[in-house]
């Protein structure tokens, strides 16, 4: 693709090996796509796809056809051993599209092998119209698993007919794995108090989903937290007392808390009953042998009910034989365990415990990761998946060179290392304030390095490529804004978080979220030293000094990127993801704005020393920030279930509070 910014079209995932000819190729306005039945796409979508794309580029109605006696300017074939011209021959996924004046030409390897080849197609298309360059391409993944990984639960569950959008434009990037993460927003039997009011998913929703996802070649895989991460079950009255600390069940709601304090205590037997028995209701509605148990992030084992069983056994045994349990309970059953491998990373004796079936799900999320996590796993032989992530979570607009330098360094790893696949994740800590629409440019780099980790892309020219593909924007710039303006981000969701929680609720510090800001922990590490809310916030918002007098000119650059994505975005045609950046844009100019605000009410920064630019009086901005959350929920709703949004509006009404009770 050396020619790309002369082309004006692209392709992503990049081919491996593409030649492009001399001459267009015109699309016939009355044509056929012929889809061989050996294929075994059961309902034809393949070819209703590219008939869609056709319609929607040139707004002509195509024909769909099988079988040798119909001709087709469109042929998807699957190739015979002796005929397909591949260096990977036999390789899933692989394909050859040929395009040239006799018509074109798809030949998979097998369904994914075609199915992808007809993605490549639909993109030229949807760029094109019906005029196509001649061209040979010859193709094949990397990595055998492609999958993507979205956060259901913490704060935002997904509209049915969203996932659905999603899963398809999954599809068009290759991807062929899908996983939902679930806490407590599963509409499980006898569990109502732990799933009441988080617009739970349901049995139908799941079936009707893994049909959806079968059909485009994607395999949707059950995951549900069975260790870790039990934060609202472990707070109900039925389940409290199966948790490593059932006494701090009735301490109030925290987006933090809730990331640290929710572990099973294992070492009672009712844990493994409870655990087995979300698995086996939960396999039940999907076709894949796999299964994600998760287990990540068990913080609190060994220190609450379990002390001394673990006391006894040590911490590392406590935990290996509990999630040997769950992955034997699920071999049992035929399927294939996986589950994710930071605890047995940090205990490496754990990894020479594992099954032969079970895959290590090994996430890294720092942009400058290395490799040694990885090589550990594969030094012991373990089977694992790399999973690197979008940069989303805690923040209005998604951190784009975060995600490109975390995404391209892992799979490259992961490729060096052996791994078997590549799971790209997307968390929503913190409420998951961030609109899953905002991370589509780090789904498609997570869709280009899975297929080619080894390709040397740059990331101005994966950006440049994302904003045509995907955004239709000719300019090919919409991405390098939005990156820019993620830049701005000064004063984010999560400061403004870790601010208002650390009053306790009543007037005082909570020392738990004082503990996870950085700048507090070394004032807590003496018992004596005890913190006041007024000196915790005093403490944090004086560590930003230095960060918040980036303020104005942040707030100048950012509202430059909205003044030159306007004209772009007005041509995209895409007025969802419009509404969605602008939004966004806008909630970060606030956020900005309320960061100076309370580094000026903590003397941060005097009211003389504001420069050519301060704040709106405080009331004024709380205000504002009430009127943004009432576009911001609109926008919500336009891909997520209510869920708990509520908790986001309370946020931000929180906030506007204390800006009119400091103001005072």
């Amino acid at each position: 693709m050396a020619s790309e910014n002369t082309r004006k079209w692209a392709i992503i995932p990049e081919p491996n090996s593409m030649t492009v000819g001399e001459g267009t190729v015109l699309l016939p306005y009355a044509g056929r796509v012929n889809e061989s039945i050996a294929i075994d796409d059961g309902d034809f979508l393949l070819a209703h796809q590219l008939v869609a794309d056709i319609r929607s580029a040139t707004g002509t109605d195509w024909d769909i056809a099988t079988g040798d006696m119909w001709s087709g300017f469109i042929r998807l074939r699957i190739a015979d051993s002796w005929d397909f011209d591949s260096q990977d021959g036999g390789t899933a996924g692989a394909y050859t599209l040929t395009i040239n004046t006799d018509g074109i030409t798809i030949t998979g390897c097998d369904f994914e092998g075609v199915r992808n080849g007809v993605q490549t197609l639909r993109q030229l298309i949807r760029q094109n119209g019906a005029v196509l360059p001649v061209l040979q391409i010859e193709d094949a993944p990397a990595y055998r698993i492609r999958g993507y990984y979205l956060d259901a639960t913490r704060g935002r569950v997904p509209t049915l007919a969203w996932l659905k959008q999603w899963a398809d434009k999954l599809c068009l990037y290759k991807y062929n794995q899908l996983q939902l993460y679930i806490e407590h927003t599963f509409a499980f039997d006898g569990m109502s108090e732990t799933w009441r009011g988080s617009s739970p998913l349901t049995p139908a929703d799941t079936l009707e989903f893994d049909q959806y996802c079968a059909n485009l070649g994607i395999e949707l895989v059950p995951s549900v937290s069975t260790f870790g991460h039990q934060y609202v079950a472990m707070r109900t009255q039925e389940l409290r007392e199966l948790g490593e600390f059932p006494e701090d069940a009735d301490r109030p709601f925290s987006f933090i808390e809730r990331m640290r304090h929710h572990t099973l205590n294992v070492a009672d037997d009712r844990a493994f009953a409870f655990s087995a028995q979300l698995v086996d209701s939960y396999l039940q509605l999907f076709r894949s042998k796999r299964f994600n148990i998760c287990a990540d992030e068990t913080f609190d084992l060994g220190k609450g009910k379990s002390k001394q069983e673990a006391q006894r056994v040590g911490v590392a045994a406590l935990y290996a034989t509990y999630v040997g349990k769950l992955c034997e309970h699920l071999s049992k059953q035929g399927r294939e365990p996986m589950f994710w491998g930071d605890i047995a990373i940090e205990m490496p004796e754990i990894l020479e415990t594992l099954p032969n079936n079970v895959t290590l799900l090994n996430w890294q999320y720092e942009p400058e990761a290395t490799d040694e996590k990885i090589q550990l796993v594969a030094q012991a032989g373990a089977k694992q998946i790399v999973c690197p992530a979008v940069w989303g979570w805690n923040a209005l607009l998604p951190r784009i060179d975060d995600a490109w330098n975390n995404i391209a360094r892992i799979a490259r790893y992961g490729l060096d290392c052996g791994a078997e696949g590549m799971l790209v994740t997307d968390w929503g800590d913190f409420g998951h304030v961030n609109d899953p629409r905002m991370a589509v440019p780090g789904m498609i780099f997570g869709a280009q390095y899975a297929w080619n980790p080894a390709g040397d892309t740059a990331e101005d020219d994966l950006l440049a490529r994302v904003s045509r593909v995907e955004y239709g924007d000719c300019s090919a710039r919409f991405v390098a804004l939005l990156r820019s303006a993620s830049a701005q981000a000064v004063f984010t969701w999560r400061e403004l978080v870790e601010y208002l929680e650390l009053d306790d609720g009543a007037g005082n510090c909570n020392t738990d979220v004082a503990q996870t800001i950085p700048c507090l922990t070394e004032r807590l590490a003496n018992p004596e030293n005890a913190l006041t809310l007024r000196e915790a916030r005093n403490r944090m918002m004086r560590n930003m000094a230095t960060t918040i007098e980036r303020i104005p000119q942040a707030n100048r650059a950012l509202q430059q990127c909205m003044v030159d994505i306007a004209p772009i975005a007005a041509h995209m045609g895409n007025p969802g993801i419009t509404a969605a950046v602008r939004i966004a844009m806008e909630g970060q100019l606030l956020l900005n704005r309320v960061g100076f605000a309370l580094a000026e009410a903590h003397d941060v920064r005097d009211a003389h020393d504001a420069g050519d630019w301060r704040p709106s009086d405080y009331r004024a901005l709380a205000r504002e920030l009430e009127c943004w959350c009432e576009a911001y929920v609109k926008e919500w709703n336009a891909t997520s279930q209510p869920s708990e949004l509520h908790r986001i509006q309370e946020t931000v009404w929180k906030a506007a509070d204390e800006l009119r009770r400091i103001s005072k």
